[in-house]
């Protein structure tokens, strides 16, 4: 069970995602009801079988802590903030580029500095700035808030 389930708040607001074993966990401890179901498959337990859960929704609200101010830079923070699509070309990004490398000065671990790459543009580029390897660099690199990363989740 490695699929992903869309957690909601009792008041309908986005919490987090869970792996769908814990999810069906929480719905037959009756901590949660499933929102949205998978049309056609089930999932069989104990005392029989339920519809598969896409998303389910708390019955007890749950207060967070306010998540404020700048994100910590990080590798999986880069891919979600540029939605995993390459910088460069507009494909599928799975590595990080420096767009000033920083074997030139480049900051390392610097939302400014970083951007999304597929392999071969990040190859491409190498260790040179996008105007030395005559690549266009198609998006402006943000600092992005904590609140706009908790979510955002690989697209399959």
């Amino acid at each position: 069970m490695t699929a992903t389930v869309l957690v909601l708040n009792s008041t309908y607001e986005p919490l987090s995602f869970t792996k769908l074993g814990r999810a069906v966990a929480m719905i037959l401890r009756g901590e949660a009801v499933a929102e949205e179901v998978h049309p056609t498959r089930v999932i069989r337990h104990q005392s029989g079988e339920m519809p598969w859960p896409k998303v389910l929704r708390l019955l007890r609200y749950v207060k967070l802590q306010m998540e404020t101010g700048p994100a910590q830079w990080c590798r999986g923070g880069v891919l979600r903030r540029d939605d995993y699509t390459c910088g460069y070309c507009g494909r599928t990004a799975t590595t990080v580029d420096h767009i000033i490398p920083t074997s030139k000065g480049g900051g390392r671990r610097d939302w400014l500095n970083t951007v999304a790459a597929c392999a071969k543009c990040n190859h491409k580029k190498r260790d040179r700035t996008p105007e030395q390897a005559h690549m266009t660099l198609h998006v402006v690199p943000t600092v992005p808030m904590k609140t706009h990363l908790r979510i955002k989740v690989r697209r399959t």
